[in-house]
């Protein structure tokens, strides 16, 4: 029985890493930025946490330091790009624990939307959206709309659309200080695709999001099979070294081509749908750290849609 961490119990993806972990002999330890009392998955783990804001890195790490060492945690899984990011700059506190995240070098690619951009197209890939830096724009050649966002947001944060001059002179000034990209604004369906890979094994589950909230959780969404979107997702996994599952967002078009948006390193917050088509992502992703062999590849074209349910956490 292993004994894993899992950050941001709160989040979207928590539920299905949970009960995965669970179903296979696991030990939870699952924290959260808030109380037991506001997290429904707190009943569910077998040790809560409440822990700081990943934003406050020195607290932080010292909590999940503390923490590890604390339950004997073997295994250590954040669910969200905030903790990515700080355990990411901070995997020298956690030698005696496996961070089940890609290497270090690719999560910093993959977090700054402009040098993920920057590397894949020395790369040679092809479906890039073309990508420019606010504050070094070429004026003289932008079209609009254009589409604004932070190099390291997240969750559609900080987005903004831009449909003229007075809308680029506007954000150019609000955010003169600010890293931010423009890209043109291409119109078509939000691809999701989970992947796991290992230098020599590599599956991927696209699904189209039929209903997505504000921040880009999608609520209804068909799990298809694509080759050419498989194909395009594993030179991309490949270009970027990742190591286990992440998620890849596309845009395809009107004329059917897909656009590489972005790559999220971890689980996505719909991981449960592929997980529900006929792959373990889950375990299989922690194989992927532990070292043992992954389970044969199956997959089911379905339409599924996403519900919540309330807990009594708590009675006075």
């Amino acid at each position: 029985m292993n004994n894993i961490l899992v950050t941001a119990i709160g989040s979207f993806s928590a539920d299905i890493v949970i009960k995965n972990l669970h179903e296979s002999g696991n030990r939870i330890i699952g924290c959260d930025i808030y109380s037991a009392d506001w997290v429904a998955n707190s009943l569910f783990v077998d040790r809560f946490y409440q822990s700081p804001y990943a934003t406050d890195e020195t607290a932080y790490i010292n909590f999940l330091s503390h923490l590890c060492m604390e339950e004997d945690v073997d295994y250590i899984i954040p669910l969200t790009d905030a903790e990515v990011d700080v355990i990411n700059a901070n995997r020298d506190v956690f030698s005696e624990v496996v961070l089940c995240i890609s290497p270090k070098e690719t999560i910093s690619i993959c977090r700054n939307k402009y040098d993920l951009y920057q590397y894949l197209k020395k790369c040679g890939v092809e479906c890039l959206i073309s990508t420019e830096l606010l504050k070094n724009r070429s004026a003289n050649r932008l079209e609009y709309p254009l589409v604004m966002k932070p190099c390291g947001g997240r969750s559609s944060q900080g987005l903004h659309y831009i449909d003229n001059s007075l809308d680029m002179e506007y954000y150019t000034k609000k955010y003169s200080e600010s890293d931010y990209i423009i890209q043109p604004k291409i119109s078509g369906t939000i691809i999701t695709v989970d992947i796991l890979r290992t230098d020599d094994y590599f599956v991927a589950t696209p699904r189209e999001e039929l209903l997505r909230t504000p921040n880009g959780a999608g609520t209804s969404v068909r799990v298809f099979q694509d080759q050419k979107l498989t194909n395009i997702s594993e030179i991309i996994a490949q270009k970027l070294n990742i190591l286990g599952c992440v998620n890849f967002e596309f845009i395809k078009d009107y004329d059917g081509k897909y656009w590489f948006l972005e790559c999220n390193p971890r689980f996505s917050g719909g991981i449960a749908f592929s997980c529900m088509s006929g792959y373990d992502y889950v375990n299989n992703h922690l194989r992927c750290f532990s070292k043992k062999s992954l389970d044969y590849y199956c997959c089911k074209e379905l339409i599924i849609a996403r519900k919540y349910k309330e807990y009594i956490t708590r009675e006075n």
